[in-house]
This record gives C-alpha cells, structure tokens and sequence, in this order.
C-alpha cells in the first residue's frame, strides 16, 4: 500500500478486451501514475492463438484506447515502437502549448473512444466483488491474487 492524498491505497490497473474481460492486472501503490504501468501492462497481455494454429501468443492488441492520463509523450512513443494504433485525447495544457507551433496533432477518433467505458464497466464488475471493493487483503499478492480470481469469474460465461 502507498500513501496518497486520502491516506493509504492502492491502484488496480488493468487492460481489457472489448467485451470488458480483464486481460492484464498490475496492483500499484496510490501515489504512483497510470501512465508508468502502460508497459508492465502490455507486457503482461497475452492472447493464445486458436486450438491446432501454430505461433506465441499475441501480445499486441488491435487498437488502444485509453484516457488523458496515458496523453505523455512517453506512452505515444511507446505506443508507436510497438505498432500498436492508439486513440487517447489531449490534455488540456499540451493543446495549449501546441497552439502556436505547425505541424501534424495527434489524430483522436470520437467514435472509437466511446467503447473506452467498456474498461470503467469492467472495473465496475470487479467492485462488485466486496473484498477487491474494500480492499480486506493486507498483502498486494493476496488482493491481486482476488482481482485474478474475479476476472477468471468473468471470463467463464463466455
């Protein structure tokens, strides 16, 4: 656990397909940002290739959308290194400080955005789950060890 401004918590940080499964779950203290786990999230994304299809699981996803916490030069680059086509709004500032200069804005597609709510309902779903709501667990393996546990529960029905 980390100290921010509320006190004591921690961050569930997590990537999920477009019918809001969890794919990847990185448990973080509260004061650290999003945007340093978009790597360590990436990483851990793994999609195992159809029964009988040769070839490593895959790693790089369609399309990711994300929000103005993940709008860093950083993610963009690290975004861009990995192929991996991305739809994240601008900042506020970075609009501001880009007003005067020419050259290409970072192109953001409304309609792809909106199924970004697909995360925030699949958080949702986890805090159903009183324990991962509340955060019973004391150690960061046992309360991830919960959020695993409920995201295998939604994955079964499908």
């Amino acid at each position: 656990m980390g100290r921010s401004k509320g006190g004591f918590s921690t961050k569930l940080n997590l990537a999920c397909d477009g019918k809001g499964r969890p794919l990847s779950v990185l448990i973080t203290p509260g004061q650290s940002h999003g945007s340093t786990q978009l790597e360590g999230l990436l990483d851990a994304v793994r999609i195992p290739r159809p029964q009988g299809s040769p070839g490593r699981p895959r790693k790089r996803p369609a399309r990711l959308l994300a929000d103005r916490g993940y709008s860093y030069e950083r993610c963009r680059r690290l975004l861009r290194e990995r192929g991996i086509p991305h739809t994240i709004p601008e900042r506020r500032d970075q609009k501001e400080r880009r007003a005067g200069r020419r050259g290409r804005w970072p192109g953001f597609d409304r309609e792809a955005y909106r199924r970004r709510n697909v995360v925030e309902r699949c958080v949702n779903k986890l805090k159903q789950w009183r324990g991962i709501a509340t955060r019973y667990e004391k150690r960061a393996v046992n309360y991830r060890a919960m959020v695993v546990i409920a995201s295998l529960m939604m994955w079964l029905p499908s």
